[in-house]
């Protein structure tokens, strides 16, 4: 009897240990990603990726329209010398999220022949690893990432998975400017963070 309730004992440890270390993990995303909103590189590089959103029709969302203005800022500034624009459809017949970015830039005043688009990805993942063959056939070799501040702590963490030589450059103004539009977002946020770091421990077991 005696050994049954020191087992549940235990087990009833265990689990609470569990839990405390999951919420102190997450804790620690969440800080760690609203810390990193504040990274912003003035690195001059080859290309700007700029990490798809949704589109409205043949329009960028609000969202994508703030990323897409911030590549070209920085186009003209002369931080980056070109504009990777990332993203499908999510539908048949609609216009890409990378096309819609293009044809916004080239209105803006980007030079096409300064433009390279991806049109097959749906995730971060996949606009990251879509754009490196892109940029190796245009011989670029180092990227800025463009994207919303909450999401580039994630964004860099798969840029830097995927050994890409990139630096991080939030957008400056985002639609997500109150802690009830910001709240989803950074919940989404610690998820997949924390989602990829524990991917990343089952297929690399070393690393750190």
């Amino acid at each position: 009897m005696k050994s049954k309730r020191k087992t549940k004992h235990w087990i009833v440890i265990t689990a609470l240990a569990i839990v405390l270390v999951g919420i102190l993990w997450t804790v620690v995303t969440v800080v760690r990603i609203l810390a990193y909103t504040d990274e912003d590189s003035s690195r001059i590089s080859d290309a700007a990726i700029i990490l798809g959103a949704a589109v409205e029709e043949d329009n960028p969302s609000p969202v994508f329209r703030q990323r897409i203005e911030h590549g070209i800022e920085l186009y003209r500034q002369g931080t980056v010398h070109n504009l990777i624009f990332t993203g499908g459809s999510s539908g048949d017949g609609e216009h890409t999220e990378a096309e819609v970015g293009q044809k916004y830039a080239i209105a803006q005043g980007v030079d096409p022949a300064d433009i390279r688009v991806e049109t097959e990805s749906r995730i971060t993942e996949e606009n990251l690893i879509n754009s490196i063959p892109i940029g190796e056939q245009a011989g670029y070799q180092t990227y800025t990432i463009v994207s919303d501040p909450l999401h580039m702590k994630r964004a860099m963490k798969l840029a830097t998975g995927l050994g890409m030589d990139a630096v991080p450059s939030p957008t400056r103004t985002t639609a997500y400017r109150t802690w009830r539009s910001k709240f989803p977002f950074l919940a989404r946020e610690t998820v997949m963070y924390m989602g990829y770091t524990i991917k990343g421990w089952i297929n690399n077991p070393q690393q750190p």
